[in-house]
Protein backbone atom coordinates (compact mmCIF):
# COMPACT_ATOMS: atom_id res chain seq x y z
CA UNK A 1 0.00 0.00 0.00
CA UNK A 2 1.53 3.34 -1.05
CA UNK A 3 1.83 5.88 1.79
CA UNK A 4 -0.53 8.82 1.84
CA UNK A 5 1.04 12.18 0.97
CA UNK A 6 -2.16 14.21 0.91
CA UNK A 7 -0.86 16.83 3.28
CA UNK A 8 1.96 19.00 2.08
CA UNK A 9 3.75 18.60 5.43
CA UNK A 10 3.79 14.79 5.37
CA UNK A 11 5.20 14.85 1.83
CA UNK A 12 7.84 17.48 2.69
CA UNK A 13 8.93 15.53 5.78
CA UNK A 14 9.20 12.26 3.84
CA UNK A 15 11.04 13.67 0.82
CA UNK A 16 13.13 16.48 2.27
CA UNK A 17 13.55 16.09 6.02
CA UNK A 18 13.81 12.30 6.16
CA UNK A 19 16.04 12.13 3.08
CA UNK A 20 13.92 9.77 0.99
CA UNK A 21 14.00 12.09 -2.01
CA UNK A 22 11.84 11.68 -5.11
CA UNK A 23 13.25 8.18 -5.55
CA UNK A 24 11.71 7.26 -2.19
CA UNK A 25 8.31 8.43 -3.47
CA UNK A 26 8.54 6.21 -6.54
CA UNK A 27 9.89 3.26 -4.53
CA UNK A 28 6.91 3.61 -2.17
CA UNK A 29 4.59 2.65 -5.03
CA UNK A 30 3.33 6.13 -5.86
CA UNK A 31 1.26 6.07 -9.06
CA UNK A 32 0.54 9.77 -9.56
CA UNK A 33 2.44 12.97 -8.94
CA UNK A 34 1.66 14.62 -5.59
CA UNK A 35 0.23 18.13 -5.73
CA UNK A 36 3.44 19.66 -4.36
CA UNK A 37 5.26 18.67 -7.60
CA UNK A 38 2.68 19.97 -10.05
CA UNK A 39 4.09 22.98 -11.88
CA UNK A 40 2.02 26.01 -12.87
CA UNK A 41 0.86 25.78 -16.48
CA UNK A 42 3.44 28.30 -17.77
CA UNK A 43 6.40 26.35 -16.31
CA UNK A 44 5.52 22.98 -17.84
CA UNK A 45 7.55 21.78 -20.80
CA UNK A 46 5.30 21.17 -23.78
CA UNK A 47 7.22 19.05 -26.25
CA UNK A 48 5.03 20.16 -29.15
CA UNK A 49 6.18 23.75 -28.60
CA UNK A 50 9.89 22.93 -28.79
CA UNK A 51 12.31 22.24 -31.63
CA UNK A 52 15.35 19.99 -31.67
CA UNK A 53 18.73 21.69 -31.65
CA UNK A 54 20.34 19.65 -34.42
CA UNK A 55 23.78 21.22 -34.62
CA UNK A 56 26.89 19.08 -35.01
CA UNK A 57 29.13 18.95 -31.95
CA UNK A 58 32.39 20.91 -32.03
CA UNK A 59 35.48 18.71 -32.41
CA UNK A 60 38.00 20.05 -29.88
CA UNK A 61 40.84 17.92 -31.27
CA UNK A 62 40.82 20.24 -34.30
CA UNK A 63 42.03 23.13 -32.13
CA UNK A 64 45.49 21.67 -32.67
CA UNK A 65 45.36 21.60 -36.49
CA UNK A 66 44.64 23.56 -39.67
CA UNK A 67 40.95 24.02 -38.66
CA UNK A 68 41.97 25.89 -35.51
CA UNK A 69 40.37 29.20 -36.57
CA UNK A 70 37.12 27.52 -37.68
CA UNK A 71 36.75 25.78 -34.29
CA UNK A 72 37.47 29.03 -32.43
CA UNK A 73 34.75 30.75 -34.47
CA UNK A 74 32.24 27.97 -33.72
CA UNK A 75 32.89 28.25 -29.97
CA UNK A 76 32.60 32.04 -30.01
CA UNK A 77 29.44 32.04 -32.12
CA UNK A 78 27.74 29.53 -29.81
CA UNK A 79 28.73 31.59 -26.73
CA UNK A 80 27.31 34.75 -28.34
CA UNK A 81 23.97 33.24 -29.37
CA UNK A 82 22.69 30.25 -27.41
CA UNK A 83 25.26 30.15 -24.62
CA UNK A 84 25.67 26.44 -25.07
CA UNK A 85 27.25 23.87 -27.42
CA UNK A 86 28.27 20.21 -27.48
CA UNK A 87 31.86 18.98 -27.84
CA UNK A 88 33.54 15.73 -28.85
CA UNK A 89 37.20 14.65 -28.63
CA UNK A 90 37.26 16.63 -25.40
CA UNK A 91 39.93 14.64 -23.58
CA UNK A 92 37.59 12.76 -21.24
CA UNK A 93 37.79 9.03 -22.11
CA UNK A 94 34.48 7.50 -23.20
CA UNK A 95 34.94 4.58 -20.76
CA UNK A 96 35.12 7.13 -17.94
CA UNK A 97 31.82 8.69 -19.08
CA UNK A 98 30.16 5.26 -19.01
CA UNK A 99 31.60 4.54 -15.53
CA UNK A 100 30.28 7.90 -14.33
CA UNK A 101 26.72 7.07 -15.37
CA UNK A 102 26.97 3.63 -13.75
CA UNK A 103 28.36 5.06 -10.51
CA UNK A 104 25.57 7.66 -10.35
CA UNK A 105 22.94 4.91 -10.59
CA UNK A 106 24.86 2.93 -7.99
CA UNK A 107 24.79 5.85 -5.54
CA UNK A 108 21.10 6.64 -5.99
CA UNK A 109 20.19 2.97 -5.64
CA UNK A 110 21.64 2.93 -2.11
CA UNK A 111 19.15 2.73 0.75
CA UNK A 112 17.76 6.04 2.11
CA UNK A 113 19.80 5.41 5.30
CA UNK A 114 23.05 5.15 3.33
CA UNK A 115 22.34 8.26 1.27
CA UNK A 116 21.25 10.26 4.32
CA UNK A 117 24.83 10.01 5.66
CA UNK A 118 25.54 12.88 3.24
CA UNK A 119 22.69 15.03 4.45
CA UNK A 120 23.62 18.65 5.36
CA UNK A 121 24.51 18.80 9.03
CA UNK A 122 25.59 15.14 9.24
CA UNK A 123 27.70 14.83 6.07
CA UNK A 124 31.39 14.20 6.89
CA UNK A 125 32.23 17.35 4.89
CA UNK A 126 30.41 20.66 4.39
CA UNK A 127 31.42 20.32 0.72
CA UNK A 128 29.42 17.12 0.19
CA UNK A 129 25.65 17.33 0.19
CA UNK A 130 22.84 14.96 -0.69
CA UNK A 131 19.52 16.65 -1.35
CA UNK A 132 16.40 16.96 -3.45
CA UNK A 133 14.92 19.68 -5.68
CA UNK A 134 16.83 23.02 -5.73
CA UNK A 135 15.57 25.16 -2.85
CA UNK A 136 12.69 23.09 -1.40
CA UNK A 137 11.99 25.57 1.39
CA UNK A 138 11.52 28.38 -1.19
CA UNK A 139 9.74 26.57 -4.03
CA UNK A 140 6.00 26.64 -4.56
CA UNK A 141 6.32 23.55 -6.77
CA UNK A 142 9.19 21.13 -6.13
CA UNK A 143 11.54 19.84 -8.84
CA UNK A 144 11.47 16.13 -9.65
CA UNK A 145 15.14 15.52 -8.89
CA UNK A 146 17.53 14.14 -6.26
CA UNK A 147 21.25 14.96 -6.29
CA UNK A 148 24.60 14.55 -4.60
CA UNK A 149 26.87 17.59 -4.77
CA UNK A 150 30.65 17.27 -4.26
CA UNK A 151 32.71 20.44 -3.83
CA UNK A 152 36.42 20.13 -4.58
CA UNK A 153 39.20 21.45 -2.35
CA UNK A 154 41.94 18.91 -3.01
CA UNK A 155 42.35 15.26 -4.04
CA UNK A 156 42.90 14.07 -0.49
CA UNK A 157 39.58 15.51 0.75
CA UNK A 158 37.70 14.23 -2.30
CA UNK A 159 38.94 10.67 -1.80
CA UNK A 160 38.25 10.85 1.92
CA UNK A 161 34.78 12.45 1.93
CA UNK A 162 33.07 11.87 -1.43
CA UNK A 163 30.83 8.75 -1.63
CA UNK A 164 32.75 5.52 -2.25
CA UNK A 165 30.40 4.59 -5.11
CA UNK A 166 31.61 7.44 -7.31
CA UNK A 167 34.57 9.32 -5.82
CA UNK A 168 37.39 8.09 -8.12
CA UNK A 169 35.51 8.53 -11.40
CA UNK A 170 33.97 11.84 -10.31
CA UNK A 171 37.42 13.19 -9.41
CA UNK A 172 38.93 12.12 -12.77
CA UNK A 173 35.99 13.69 -14.60
CA UNK A 174 36.34 16.95 -12.67
CA UNK A 175 40.07 17.26 -13.38
CA UNK A 176 39.86 16.44 -17.10
CA UNK A 177 36.88 18.78 -17.54
CA UNK A 178 38.74 21.60 -15.77
CA UNK A 179 41.55 21.46 -18.35
CA UNK A 180 39.04 21.79 -21.19
CA UNK A 181 37.21 24.65 -19.44
CA UNK A 182 40.43 26.59 -19.05
CA UNK A 183 41.06 26.33 -22.81
CA UNK A 184 37.52 27.52 -23.59
CA UNK A 185 37.72 30.45 -21.15
CA UNK A 186 41.03 31.56 -22.68
CA UNK A 187 39.53 31.36 -26.19
CA UNK A 188 36.51 33.46 -25.17
CA UNK A 189 38.59 36.11 -23.40
CA UNK A 190 41.10 36.32 -26.24
CA UNK A 191 38.25 36.86 -28.69
CA UNK A 192 37.16 39.94 -26.70
CA UNK A 193 40.51 41.52 -27.59
CA UNK A 194 41.55 42.08 -23.98
CA UNK A 195 44.52 40.87 -22.00
CA UNK A 196 43.82 39.13 -18.72
CA UNK A 197 46.48 38.20 -16.17
CA UNK A 198 47.10 34.52 -15.43
CA UNK A 199 46.13 35.06 -11.78
CA UNK A 200 42.81 36.57 -12.84
CA UNK A 201 41.97 33.51 -14.96
CA UNK A 202 42.86 31.32 -11.95
CA UNK A 203 40.41 33.37 -9.89
CA UNK A 204 37.64 33.05 -12.48
CA UNK A 205 37.91 29.24 -12.61
CA UNK A 206 39.16 28.72 -9.06
CA UNK A 207 36.23 26.81 -7.55
CA UNK A 208 35.02 23.42 -8.80
CA UNK A 209 32.17 21.11 -7.99
CA UNK A 210 30.74 17.94 -9.51
CA UNK A 211 27.08 16.99 -9.08
CA UNK A 212 25.23 13.82 -9.88
CA UNK A 213 21.56 14.43 -10.65
CA UNK A 214 18.95 11.69 -10.59
CA UNK A 215 15.55 12.07 -12.23
CA UNK A 216 13.36 9.11 -11.24
CA UNK A 217 10.79 8.02 -13.81
CA UNK A 218 7.69 10.14 -13.37
CA UNK A 219 4.05 8.99 -13.65
CA UNK A 220 2.94 12.40 -15.05
CA UNK A 221 5.91 13.99 -16.80
CA UNK A 222 3.75 16.67 -18.43
CA UNK A 223 2.92 18.16 -15.01
CA UNK A 224 6.43 18.31 -13.55
CA UNK A 225 9.94 19.58 -14.27
CA UNK A 226 13.22 17.88 -13.40
CA UNK A 227 14.90 21.28 -13.09
CA UNK A 228 13.13 24.63 -13.43
CA UNK A 229 14.34 27.24 -15.91
CA UNK A 230 17.50 29.00 -14.81
CA UNK A 231 20.98 30.00 -15.96
CA UNK A 232 24.05 28.73 -14.09
CA UNK A 233 25.73 31.29 -11.85
CA UNK A 234 29.31 30.20 -12.47
CA UNK A 235 31.82 30.51 -15.30
CA UNK A 236 31.22 27.38 -17.35
CA UNK A 237 29.36 24.11 -16.76
CA UNK A 238 30.37 20.82 -18.40
CA UNK A 239 27.47 18.35 -18.52
CA UNK A 240 27.28 14.66 -19.26
CA UNK A 241 23.78 13.61 -20.34
CA UNK A 242 22.80 9.96 -20.50
CA UNK A 243 21.07 8.62 -23.62
CA UNK A 244 17.55 9.45 -22.44
CA UNK A 245 17.70 13.22 -22.87
CA UNK A 246 15.37 15.89 -21.54
CA UNK A 247 17.54 19.04 -21.59
CA UNK A 248 16.03 22.20 -23.09
CA UNK A 249 17.86 25.48 -23.77
CA UNK A 250 16.24 28.82 -24.55
CA UNK A 251 17.24 30.78 -27.62
CA UNK A 252 16.55 34.43 -26.83
CA UNK A 253 15.29 36.47 -29.78
CA UNK A 254 15.37 39.78 -27.98
CA UNK A 255 17.97 40.77 -25.41
CA UNK A 256 15.60 43.03 -23.54
CA UNK A 257 12.79 40.56 -23.14
CA UNK A 258 13.65 37.32 -21.38
CA UNK A 259 10.14 36.00 -21.97
CA UNK A 260 10.74 36.17 -25.68
CA UNK A 261 12.44 33.15 -27.18
CA UNK A 262 12.04 29.53 -28.14
CA UNK A 263 12.99 26.36 -26.32
CA UNK A 264 15.30 23.94 -28.11
CA UNK A 265 15.65 20.32 -27.08
CA UNK A 266 19.28 19.28 -26.83
CA UNK A 267 19.49 15.68 -28.02
CA UNK A 268 22.12 13.51 -26.33
CA UNK A 269 25.01 12.70 -28.68
CA UNK A 270 26.97 9.55 -27.73
CA UNK A 271 30.39 10.51 -26.34
CA UNK A 272 29.66 14.27 -26.38
CA UNK A 273 29.68 16.69 -23.45
CA UNK A 274 27.48 19.75 -23.20
CA UNK A 275 29.21 23.09 -22.52
CA UNK A 276 27.09 25.72 -20.90
CA UNK A 277 28.10 29.39 -20.51
CA UNK A 278 27.34 30.74 -17.02
CA UNK A 279 26.32 34.17 -15.70
CA UNK A 280 29.93 34.96 -14.72
CA UNK A 281 31.04 34.91 -18.38
CA UNK A 282 28.05 37.03 -19.43
CA UNK A 283 29.01 39.61 -16.78
CA UNK A 284 32.77 39.59 -17.55
CA UNK A 285 32.07 39.96 -21.29
CA UNK A 286 29.75 42.92 -20.58
CA UNK A 287 26.87 40.98 -22.12
CA UNK A 288 28.64 39.88 -25.33
CA UNK A 289 28.41 36.20 -24.35
CA UNK A 290 25.10 34.75 -23.16
CA UNK A 291 24.55 32.49 -20.21
CA UNK A 292 22.19 29.75 -21.30
CA UNK A 293 18.74 29.60 -19.72
CA UNK A 294 17.85 25.92 -19.52
CA UNK A 295 15.56 23.40 -17.85
CA UNK A 296 15.01 19.65 -17.69
CA UNK A 297 11.96 17.58 -18.52
CA UNK A 298 11.06 14.34 -16.73
CA UNK A 299 10.15 11.08 -18.44
CA UNK A 300 7.71 8.27 -17.68
CA UNK A 301 9.76 5.44 -19.15
CA UNK A 302 12.96 5.22 -17.11
CA UNK A 303 15.05 7.04 -14.54
CA UNK A 304 17.84 9.16 -15.93
CA UNK A 305 21.05 10.73 -14.65
CA UNK A 306 23.03 13.80 -15.65
CA UNK A 307 26.42 14.78 -14.28
CA UNK A 308 27.51 18.43 -14.38
CA UNK A 309 30.89 19.85 -13.40
CA UNK A 310 30.43 23.45 -12.26
CA UNK A 311 33.41 25.79 -12.58
CA UNK A 312 32.96 29.01 -10.57
CA UNK A 313 35.08 31.97 -9.53
CA UNK A 314 36.61 31.84 -6.06
CA UNK A 315 34.17 33.27 -3.49
CA UNK A 316 36.42 36.30 -2.86
CA UNK A 317 36.79 37.08 -6.60
CA UNK A 318 35.19 40.32 -7.75
CA UNK A 319 33.22 39.84 -10.96
CA UNK A 320 32.26 42.70 -13.21
CA UNK A 321 32.73 43.65 -16.88
CA UNK A 322 36.42 43.52 -17.87
CA UNK A 323 37.84 47.05 -17.61
CA UNK A 324 39.29 47.24 -21.11
CA UNK A 325 35.90 46.28 -22.55
CA UNK A 326 34.11 48.99 -20.60
CA UNK A 327 36.66 51.55 -21.84
CA UNK A 328 36.18 50.39 -25.44
CA UNK A 329 32.39 50.24 -25.26
CA UNK A 330 31.87 53.26 -23.03
CA UNK A 331 29.29 51.47 -20.89
CA UNK A 332 29.28 48.90 -18.08
CA UNK A 333 26.15 46.76 -18.32
CA UNK A 334 26.77 45.17 -14.91
CA UNK A 335 28.19 46.36 -11.61
CA UNK A 336 31.12 44.67 -9.92
CA UNK A 337 30.08 42.18 -7.23
CA UNK A 338 31.88 39.80 -4.92
CA UNK A 339 31.18 36.30 -6.22
CA UNK A 340 30.27 35.08 -2.71
CA UNK A 341 27.45 37.68 -2.67
CA UNK A 342 26.27 36.63 -6.12
CA UNK A 343 26.26 33.00 -4.99
CA UNK A 344 24.35 33.78 -1.77
CA UNK A 345 21.66 35.55 -3.81
CA UNK A 346 21.47 32.67 -6.31
CA UNK A 347 20.90 30.02 -3.63
CA UNK A 348 18.49 32.19 -1.64
CA UNK A 349 15.83 32.02 -4.36
CA UNK A 350 13.95 29.37 -6.29
CA UNK A 351 14.90 28.92 -9.96
CA UNK A 352 13.37 31.68 -12.05
CA UNK A 353 14.87 32.10 -15.51
CA UNK A 354 17.81 34.51 -15.64
CA UNK A 355 16.53 36.61 -12.76
CA UNK A 356 19.73 35.99 -10.78
CA UNK A 357 21.62 38.24 -13.24
CA UNK A 358 19.60 41.22 -12.05
CA UNK A 359 21.64 41.11 -8.84
CA UNK A 360 24.64 42.37 -10.85
CA UNK A 361 22.70 44.96 -12.87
Amino acid sequence: MAPNFNTSDSLYDFVVKNGNGVKGLIDSGLSEVPERYIQPEEERIKKVKTKRHDVSPIDLSKLKGPDHKKVLDEIVRAAETLGFFQVVNHGVPLELLESLKDSAHKFFNLSPEEKSLFYPGVSPSTKVKYGTSFAPEKEKALEWKDYISMGYTDDHDALQYWPNECKEVALDYLKLSSTMVRDIVEILIENLGVRVEESRIEGIIGMKMVNMNYYPLCPNPDLTVGVGRHSDMGTITVLLQDGIGGLYVKLEHNNNNHNDGEWLEVPPIPGALVINIGDTIQILSNGKYKSAEHRVRTTSTESRVSIPVFIFPKPTEKIGPLEELVKKEGVARYREVMFQDYMNNFFANAHHGKKSLEFAK
